[in-house]
């Protein structure tokens, strides 16, 4: 049952991920945001939403140790299990802004988790920091994408969900995040006590099961997505086929 509680868990990730940027999307669209800033905020943020589910539950539950595990662990899913995958079925093009200005910022992410990290810690004040740090990139994100080319608007704007009668309305849409933001919930609950009940059948720690199962499971999407993307040239808004600089902005990012 824990199995299954697992797998639903993670169908419920997906689909609550998806729900939830549909609908904040398309709600954002119609107040007038533009897509190509649309794309760099809530589609970025709506990547990491099952990561986000997860460790934050982990961590109301009291199981910190899946929380941070599966933090990191996700990281480096994204770097070497997305990346690598993408890249063996087509190479990728690293253009110069990803090496002077996304890479430093992921490094120096990481920099201050271990800094933070070292009296095996995190309190709220440091985590005030994170959440800052985060708020001053997305204002920098947003204020680069007032510069970008005409060109890369319609890359974001082609990008954004198509239009359809079904979900044109306002009330539809934050109806999709509301269920979105439940099955997320939910789907983090499932996931959560099935990796501690993992833990203590396998004789490991729940920080191994978030480093591992978890981060894994929580990363299958943005795995999904970014296989696909490669397969297909034509595909412009997914984690690895974007325009040079957020091609792997959006990786980093999650």
């Amino acid at each position: 049952m824990d199995l299954v509680f697992f797998s639903l868990g993670l169908l419920a990730l997906v689909i609550g991920a998806e729900l939830l940027v549909r609908g904040s999307s398309k709600l954002a669209l119609s107040f007038g945001v533009s897509p190509l800033v649309v794309g760099l905020t809530i589609v970025a943020f709506g990547t990491s939403a099952p990561e986000l589910a997860v460790s934050v539950g982990s961590a109301l539950s009291g199981k910190t140790d899946v929380a941070i595990g599966n933090v990191v662990g996700s990281n480096i899913c994204n770097v070497l299990l997305i990346l690598g995958s993408s890249a063996v079925i087509t190479p990728l093009t690293v253009h110069a802004q990803i090496l002077k200005q996304e890479a430093p910022i992921m490094i120096g992410a990481s920099l201050l988790l271990l800094w933070f990290a070292a009296d095996a810690h995190i309190s709220m004040a440091e985590a005030g920091v994170f959440l800052a740090l985060l708020a001053i990139y997305t204002a920098l994100l947003i204020q680069q994408s007032r510069r970008e080319t005409i060109a890369t608007k319609d890359e974001y704007a082609q990008a954004m969900p198509t239009r359809s009668a079904w979900d044109d309305r306002r009330i539809v849409q934050v109806g999709l995040m509301a269920i979105g933001l439940a099955l997320l919930v939910l789907g983090a609950e499932w996931i959560g006590a099935a990796a501690v009940t993992f833990a203590k059948q396998l004789g490991i720690s729940d920080l191994v099961i978030g480093l591992t199962i978890v981060a894994v499971g929580t990363s299958l999407p943005e795995v999904a997505t970014s296989i696909m993307a490669a397969r297909s040239p034509n595909c412009r808004f997914s984690s690895v086929r974007l325009r040079p600089r957020e091609t792997i902005v959006t990786v980093l990012a999650s």
